[in-house]
């Protein structure tokens, strides 16, 4: 199998952990994979090792792989730590971003008002990882950039799951509008504190976060 489509298959499955179509804890089958995306089960075996290297799987002795599931002091942990990386990315932004990039925030952030208005997640979320992932480049630090965009994707199905609270959607917009404001005015110490509250529970209570997991994915976190 070509090294190319050894690449396309990883980024193939990571996609639907990352999008939630593969649930934390969720058994992978190699056979089953492999009938599925029609090749041989060296190139599933090798994907999903790399998949385990970043934290996506795991593979368990005599068991085989799985989704990765998070505990639940774990995932709390994860968040927090999650909301200081961007909380720097922001900092950095703010002091960094060039105004073709604060450009490019606003347009994000204005297409995904249609998202908002006609209460559609997936492409709200869409949107969503655009903004951030322009603030990271803007932040002008790609090794923080990239440790970020790292744990953003192992958090990403439960981030995504959290779309679906009441009305969330709408106060990740206002909570996006208040970020990109003080981007645009280059106040660094505001964008920090914006950006952290943004990911902590994503930015709502640890109640509201918990409750807000739905509860399979709860369960596997804790298996």
């Amino acid at each position: 199998m070509p090294r190319a489509r050894n690449e396309d298959l990883k980024r193939d499955l990571e996609e639907e952990i990352i999008s939630g179509v593969l649930k934390p804890g969720e058994r992978l089958d190699e056979v089953t994979l492999a009938e599925r995306f029609n090749v041989s089960r060296t190139p599933v075996r090798e994907a999903l090792l790399q998949l385990d290297s970043m934290g996506l799987v795991e593979i368990r002795p005599r068991r085989g792989a799985v989704v990765a599931a998070i505990g639940l002091k774990e995932l709390l942990d994860m968040f927090e730590a999650m909301g200081e990386l961007e909380g720097m990315c922001g900092r950095l932004a703010a002091r960094r971003a060039t105004d073709d990039e604060c450009r490019q925030l606003e347009r994000i952030h204005a297409k995904s008002l249609g998202a908002v208005e006609g209460v559609d997640f997936e492409a709200y979320y869409a949107c969503n990882v655009e903004f951030h992932e322009t603030i990271y480049d803007a932040s002008r630090n790609t090794f923080l950039a990239a440790q970020t965009l790292a744990l953003r994707n192992r958090l990403a199905p439960y981030r995504r799951s959290q779309l679906h609270q009441n009305d969330r959607i709408k106060r990740s917009f206002d909570e996006h509008a208040g970020i990109l404001e003080a981007i645009r005015q280059k106040d660094a110490e505001r964008t920090e504190i914006l950006m952290r509250g943004h990911l902590t529970a994503q930015g709502g209570t640890l109640q509201d976060f918990i409750a807000g997991i739905p509860n399979d994915m709860l369960a596997a976190a804790n298996a």
